[in-house]
């Protein structure tokens, strides 16, 4: 399989670590939206021109990280079980994986976008972006109260969306607020995978700060 992704996108992010969860072997391949070239060629090989993107081994492109890490699990037995068999716990899985895209990492998006640019009504809606960020980071802590992970005892798709907007997010917003979601990005931290993706994130941001590496 042929991964193509970009490193600081957090939608990559999410499949990367559902990758290392499931101990799957793939090629990398890093594809800067922002550079032209690299742009335009990997448009050519898929018009949409969105990352992540998995190329399988007979071929077939499958877009979009929740769709990927469904196809992975299905793919591969080894490593940890990110689909959990038991319908109610797959169907909740389902649900929190896609408030966490909608919720938080969208709005984290357009809250990072927002504060590179400048002006009093940019403060403003900056002020309501963390409001609802807040909002929701109290209704993950409520969720975790009687659960080891997100989704119950064991991690699933739903903790391999919500790492990335945790790391994104760790230095705006006091996770030691919230008890339960502070317990939780702790243990998330001592989680292989999670090392794994972080250590190539931090490469990523060093050559951006070097300029070795356009901004994304």
């Amino acid at each position: 399989m042929e991964l193509f992704y970009h490193p600081l996108s957090r939608y990559s992010q999410k499949v990367l670590l559902a990758l290392y969860e499931k101990q799957a072997n793939f090629y990398p391949r890093i594809v800067e939206l922002t550079d032209p070239f690299s742009r335009k060629e990997f448009c050519q090989f898929y018009p949409p021109g969105k990352v992540p993107l998995l190329k399988t081994k007979t071929g077939e492109l499958i877009p979009e990280s929740s769709i990927i890490i469904e196809y992975i699990d299905t793919e591969f037995s080894t490593g940890t079980r990110l689909l959990p068999r038991e319908r109610r716990i797959a169907l909740d899985t389902r649900l929190q994986d896609r408030l966490i895209d909608q919720d938080f990492s969208n709005i984290l998006f357009e809250l990072e976008h927002q504060k590179l640019e400048s002006g009093d009504k940019n403060q403003v809606r900056i002020k309501h972006l963390e409001n609802d960020i807040n909002r929701f980071l109290k209704y993950l802590d409520a969720l975790l109260e009687n659960k080891h992970w997100l989704c119950g005892d064991s991690l699933t798709l739903a903790d391999c969306a919500l790492f990335p907007c945790l790391y994104c997010a760790q230095d705006h917003f006091k996770f030691f607020e919230y008890d339960n979601l502070d317990r939780y990005w702790h243990q998330a931290q001592l989680r292989g995978a999670f090392q794994q993706v972080t250590e190539e994130v931090d490469l990523a941001q060093i050559e951006v700060l070097c300029g070795r590496r356009p901004i994304p």
